[in-house]
């Protein structure tokens, strides 16, 4: 059986339950004859690949949902073999490059030269292939470099559709060639209309105050919203206004670790952690220093490669302004 958030995907554009103006333009981008490279950006959950997906449907009709997983092999320049998945039909491939790390130059140069130079199936649909790059943000610049470099080389057989969360580490000359898509995330009365309507084509009312909480707790992120209420169908039905809405394994796995960390300041507490879960620790004379030093820390694993270290710099940063603070405030009773 297929989850709530995949049976219940919009497959194109007219299906869309949000943002309806922006699915209007894309359709008559489609249709105008000149198809661009496109850009599209927006936080998690908000609907970035749905509206890919449904673009592709607009493009060439139910083909594109006749999907395939293969792996690609590439060779780099030093004769080190690499193995990535991508996903594809007759007329597109995904592929997610920053899935091997430092390679992921090769990836994008050999994967889209490969695309490019492979006719369609079915010439009367369209006179060029689409690549779909994901997580376009965490890839480096050389490979950023080459995407610019080849995207302009093959722009006659192949068309990018860039999707990221955020522009800005994409450097200004990939951004400059494509067209920019901004999905917002929905709403909390948006999230709480088609949680309502995924429910009851599910057989089981969801009341709308319990609606309205699964929204509120899944952060505008209409993925998790659908999880979050699917499993609730799963604990109990039918639903009921009152009933606890159980929040993700991570979520209380980062919360845990925060408590632990000021429970105990040692180097056997250095775990991951959730600056917001410590903050709500802390008082406001504490705060103000916290999250200066998490801002520090967050600019310092932009510009690094191995997020671990960061991560484990800002815990242990932390327990010293907090055992600091604490022995003051001992100190200061005495």
């Amino acid at each position: 059986m297929s989850l709530w958030v995949d049976k219940h995907r919009p497959s194109s554009l007219n299906k869309l339950d949000y943002h309806k103006d922006q699915a209007t333009l894309l359709k008559k981008l489609v249709h105008g004859g000149d198809f661009p490279h496109l850009m599209v950006y927006g936080p998690s959950g908000a609907g970035k690949k749905t509206r890919i997906m449904c673009l592709l449907r607009e493009l060439y009709g139910s083909g594109v949902e006749k999907l395939r997983i293969e792996q690609n092999n590439f060779t780099t320049p030093s004769n080190k073999k690499i193995e990535i998945s991508t996903i594809s039909s007759n007329y597109h491939i995904e592929v997610n490059p920053s899935d091997v790390g430092i390679q992921d130059r090769v990836v994008i140069q050999e994967l889209i030269k490969t695309v490019a130079q492979t006719n369609n199936l079915d010439s009367s649909q369209r006179d060029f292939k689409v690549v779909i790059l994901t997580e376009v943000d965490k890839l480096t610049k050389d490979a950023q470099h080459a995407l610019r470099r080849t995207m302009e080389k093959y722009m006659a057989t192949c068309r990018l559709i860039l999707c990221c969360i955020s522009t800005s580490k994409v450097i200004p000359a990939i951004r400059s060639r494509c067209l920019g898509v901004r999905v917002s995330a929905p709403t909390i009365d948006q999230i709480t209309q088609i949680l309502q309507t995924v429910c009851k084509k599910e057989g089981c009312p969801i009341p709308i105050e319990l609606a309205k909480r699964v929204a509120e707790k899944s952060k505008r992120n209409l993925r998790r919203a659908l999880l979050m209420a699917e499993a609730c169908k799963v604990q109990q039905t039918p639903l009921k206004s009152d009933q606890e809405v159980s929040e993700p394994d991570w979520e209380v796995y980062l919360q845990e670790t925060a408590n632990m960390i000021i429970q105990q300041q040692s180097p056997r507490r250095l775990l991951e952690g959730l600056l917001q879960e410590l903050v709500n620790n802390c008082d406001g004379e504490l705060k103000t220093e916290v999250v200066q030093s998490a801002a520090f820390f967050q600019h310092r694993l932009q510009l690094g490669q191995k997020a671990i270290y960061h991560l484990e710099a800002f815990v242990a940063k932390f327990m010293a302004i907090y055992k600091r603070f604490m022995e003051e405030s001992i100190a200061d009773l005495f």
